[in-house]
């Protein structure tokens, strides 16, 4: 697991990483992901999340996929693989705090809605992670280079996935970072700057801020090095998330102190507490 990059920013002893407490949280470890064989699925997210209530249950998704095909799938079978896809990738259980608050950002963010995503696939899925490091590193205008994505996946999977499997990782991967918004074209993909809104901010500071960064170093994390966005301009985007009543946030003296409180439960917040 010390391969994921979300480690490069956590300062803690190896031995005491709150594993545990991050996937009550929502976030999936490991060498697999979903990335084999999806993408983020941002069309069917979309979908999904116009057909259920704001307070839909895990059941009404899974219903609303496989019993009513919100997802316009041609087979039962085709319906239950998806089903099982998206969960993999976002849960889609309101009892997990990434996915509630992906829900909540998502009803409050159109705009937002592409990065809101990937940002929670990242956080379910280690191969999507493993390939934000070739991405992070790529200036706007730059080619993907496919070898690089394939280096990195190899290195942090340590050789276990073959040159089929990672052929296919190396695509979906790149079409998901297409539907973010950090690639565009369809055979030759070329690296653009994305601009996160208030809503995105607030999120990936979030996930940062479940996985122990506090104060500065929350704006960098790979959650925040992949909103493209230098630090100072993140802290604004963050004063304006405050102002919309999704975190608290003081800054003095050159000191920042970020609270996601207003994004989590009173249950979450003693459990994190209480982790710490």
């Amino acid at each position: 697991m010390q391969n994921d990059p979300i480690f490069a920013d956590i300062k803690k002893n190896a031995d005491s990483l709150p594993y545990p407490l991050w996937e009550k949280m929502g976030f999936r470890f490991g060498n697999k992901g979903t990335h084999t064989s999806r993408t983020i699925m941002l069309e069917e997210l979309s979908l999904l999340l116009h057909e259920c209530a704001e307070d839909a249950t895990r059941d009404d998704y899974v219903t609303a996929i496989v019993d009513y095909n919100c997802l316009g799938k041609r087979t039962a079978a085709t319906r239950r693989l998806s089903s099982q896809r998206m969960r993999e990738l976002y849960s889609l259980d309101p009892s997990l705090p990434i996915f509630r608050i992906l829900r909540y950002c998502w009803y409050a963010d159109e705009k937002g809605r592409p990065l809101l995503a990937l940002l929670t696939a990242m956080a379910r899925d280690p191969l999507l992670r493993f390939t934000s490091l070739p991405i992070i590193r790529m200036q706007p205008g730059e080619e993907l280079a496919r070898q690089q994505m394939i280096d990195v996946l190899r290195e942090s999977t340590r050789n276990r996935l073959n040159d089929s499997t990672l052929d296919k990782v190396v695509r979906n991967a790149s079409s998901s970072w297409t539907q973010s918004g950090h690639l565009k074209g369809r055979v030759r993909k070329i690296r653009q700057k994305v601009d996160p809104t208030p809503v995105v901010t607030a999120y990936a500071l979030l996930l940062g801020y479940l996985l122990g960064a506090r104060g500065h170093s929350l704006f960098k994390t790979l959650w925040a090095k992949v909103l493209d966005t230098p630090s100072e301009e993140l802290v604004s985007l963050a004063v304006d998330a405050k102002r919309l009543g999704f975190l608290d946030i003081n800054y003095s003296g050159g000191i920042i102190e970020i609270s996601v409180d207003p994004m989590l439960t009173e249950a979450e917040r003693r459990l994190i507490r209480e982790q710490n």
